[in-house]
């Protein structure tokens, strides 16, 4: 079992900057981060394999950087906030399919509780 803690959420005005946290029991061949607003779809934002290299989703590419370091913690770099980023953050960790990490939430196993980022304008 993996044991997932995401932090550093909060609020922030439009064009601001947050830099989420997700600290992991494990390590797994990909780390991913998803969001979900309410009344909307879980989306998938950005995951990163072992060797480091990032995948983002065209909605935060170029804006938000996923990154990793050697003690199983996963961060998320956001900058240039807008209101449609507001919503639950999650991160999840979870195994290499055809070799990749993706985006789609199927591919991941463990689950964090997530971290509310509210963006305002």
């Amino acid at each position: 079992q993996v044991h997932l803690v995401e932090s550093g959420g909060g609020s922030v005005q439009v064009r601001g900057s947050l830099r989420l946290s997700c600290t992991s029991s494990e390590w797994t061949d990909c780390v991913a981060w998803f969001r979900q607003a309410p009344g909307k779809q879980r989306e998938g934002v950005a995951s990163i394999t072992l060797g480091d290299y990032p995948y983002y989703s065209d909605s935060v590419k170029g804006r938000f950087a996923i990154s990793q370091d050697n003690a199983k913690t996963s961060y998320l770099q956001m900058n240039s906030l807008t209101p449609e980023d507001s919503g639950m953050y999650y991160c999840a960790r979870g195994q290499y399919v055809a070799q990749r990490c993706g985006i789609n939430g199927e591919q991941y196993e463990y689950w964090g509780q997530g971290t509310q980022v509210t963006v305002s304008s």
